[in-house]
């Protein structure tokens, strides 16, 4: 059980069971195949980078508590965070 089990908005659906499809047509025990409930992979993500950091446990409570009291999202938080930063240091906000 998470920590944040607290803070989930719903209930997590339990996973369905994987059917496999047969990419190349020609079945048998060689043959390629692919799981037909695998996520197509999403837009959102294009053009963007991804930045990582190690917290401690109270600081990223404090964030997650933080964000979902203010009904945020943790990255919307982050990006508020990065932006009061960039600021601070006299360079230009990004704002997403």
């Amino acid at each position: 059980m998470s920590r944040f089990a607290n803070l989930a908005d719903k209930p997590k659906a339990s996973p369905e069971p994987e059917s496999k499809v047969d990419v190349l047509g020609i079945g048998g025990a060689g043959a390629t195949s692919i799981p037909t409930n695998t996520p197509a992979k999403s837009n959102s993500r294009t053009g963007r980078k991804a930045i990582a950091a190690y917290f401690s446990r109270e600081m990223s409570l404090s964030m997650h508590v933080c964000a979902r009291r203010h009904g945020l999202s943790l990255q919307e938080l982050m990006a508020e965070a990065f932006d009061d930063v960039l600021r601070k240091y006299g360079q230009s906000p990004v704002g997403e």
